[in-house]
Order: C-alpha cells, then structure tokens, then sequence
C-alpha cells in the first residue's frame, strides 16, 4: 500500500502540543505559588485564582495534540503498521494521513474508507450508534478526551468526503461513489466490545481481517478511480506530503 504523509503539519502540531503543554504547566505552577503568597485580596491573589483555570485550559490544548501525536502508539503510524500486515491485499491503495479534511483517509480499487483513528484507553462498547467508555476519573479529567461518539464521527468524515469530491472533482459531484469509514483503535491496552457497532470498528492489529472482507466489495468504476488518484495526489502534493 501506497502512503502520502503530510509530514509538515504533524511537525507543526508537535510542536504546538509541547508549547501548550509547557506553557500549562508553568501557568500552573505559578498559579500554586502566587496562591501560597500572595495576601488576601491582593492583585496577585485574583492572578493566582485566574492563572489556574488558564494552566489547565492550556495543558489539555497541549493534551488534544500530545495524545494524537506523540503518544505512543501515534495513531497514523499505529495505522500504517496494521496495513503493512496486509500484504498483496494493499495492493493499487493509497493511504493518505493528514491530507484532506479527514485526518485519515484510503483510496482502494473498491472505494473510499474514512478512517477514524481514535487513541483512547480503556474498556469501550458500542450498541449500533451508541458508545460508552469506562476509564478512571484522573485519566478522564487529565489524561485523554473521552471517546465521544466514533460512529457520528465516522458518518460526518464521509460527509466530509463527498463534500471535498464535490468541490475539486466536479466530473463525480452528481456519481453515487462508494464511500465508507471504519473506526481504528490505536491504544495497546483498550478493550473493545463493539460487534454491534453501527460502523465497522477494529482495532489496528486487525486491520488485515477487516481488509480482506472488503475485498469481495463490488470495485468502483475504473474512470473513476483514476480521477480520484488523480485529485488526491494533487492535493497530496500541494501539502508536500512525503511518500513511502
């Protein structure tokens, strides 16, 4: 399988997670301090009560991008390990990261595949369009978002992607082209429950499973493959994503 990586925003949201995360925690630990200091009623004692809402605002900014994007497993690369398994079956795909509206987004013979890339922990259950995730009270309060709704989620990135095809594939806006997502688990130790999910959902070491029961999916019209390569690697190369 073919991947195009837009290397320069994950350099980009990097380095805008550490700085919120330094930032968060300094504001912080100023906050603490002026707090023990400062007297009563002062300018300083309203700074310190101001300053410790601030820090945690930018500590979870810096969290959003960390927990994305430097945390291990990093979800795009978590991705291309679980599609490196997949061997003759990536064969003519093209794995985009970062390119389009949608963070995660496959080209194959058959169609297009969202890819919902979602790095949250612990136990998580899904009944048709419903989600629950149970994790501790500090990790849901300091360390990850919550799960949120993967399912809505997957349904707005094929909206996102008819959206784009429509915009800068003109030829395709009136085709009925088959569009689809599957929601990828990244995390080591999340536990998953979700045969009754609405949307496929896997995690990433099984992605070869889930790739080879597409593969009896009735393939997209040839033409129209080949505009969309087309359009997606422009793109592709607007960002300057690298290729591997």
């Amino acid at each position: 399988m073919r991947t195009l990586t837009n290397d320069n925003y994950i350099a980009s949201r990097k380095r805008l997670g550490q700085i919120f995360s330094f930032l968060g925690i300094g504001v912080l630990l100023a906050g603490f301090v002026l707090t023990f200091t400062a007297e009563e009623g002062s300018q300083l004692s309203y700074l310190a009560l101001f300053s410790l809402p601030l820090g945690w605002i930018l500590s979870q900014v810096g969290l959003f991008f960390a927990n994305r994007l430097i945390k291990q497993p990093v979800v795009h690369e978590a991705i291309d390990e679980g599609f490196r398994k997949i061997g003759k079956f990536g064969r003519d795909s093209h794995l985009y990261h970062y390119v389009f509206p949608v963070n995660h987004m496959v080209l194959t013979p058959n169609g297009i595949i969202a890819l919902i890339g979602k790095y949250q922990s612990g136990k998580v259950s899904a009944e048709d369009m419903t989600w629950k995730q149970k994790i501790g009270i500090f990790q849901r309060f300091f360390g990850q978002q919550t799960l949120g709704n993967p399912a809505a989620e997957a349904e707005n990135s094929v909206k996102q992607i008819a959206k784009w095809i429509s915009h800068n594939v003109p030829d395709l806006a009136e085709q009925e082209l088959p569009i689809g997502a599957v929601i990828v688990f990244t995390a080591n130790d999340v536990e998953l429950d979700v045969k009754a999910s609405a949307i496929p959902a896997v995690h990433h070491t099984k992605l070869k499973g889930f790739w080879k029961q597409r593969q009896t999916d009735t393939p997209m019209n040839p033409e129209h493959f080949d505009m969309l390569l087309k359009a997606f690697d422009a793109e592709a190369e607007k960002v300057e994503a690298s290729e591997e």
